[in-house]
């Protein structure tokens, strides 16, 4: 029962949230550990998940955006 306390204790929240804490002020830490809790998708998770035709919808609209938004930053210049 003692080693249970001791290996408890070792992983304890209190612990957890101070290494978050020391880690907030460290902007490589903090983003080295949101990219180690990622769980990366296969390529046929993506397929099933990602619905093609809509994407492809988007990026025509951002496109048209964004050659409608550079065509007014032309035109500012002017």
């Amino acid at each position: 029962m003692k080693d249970y306390k001791k290996t408890m204790d070792s992983n304890s929240s209190a612990d957890n949230v101070d290494e978050y804490l020391q880690t907030l002020g460290n902007e490589d830490a903090r983003e080295l550990r949101y990219y180690s809790q990622e769980q990366p998708f296969s390529s046929d998770e993506m397929t099933r998940l990602v619905n093609e035709e809509r994407l492809n919808e988007l990026m025509a609209q951002s496109d048209a955006f964004l050659r409608g938004l550079n065509g007014e930053i032309k035109d500012f210049d002017e």
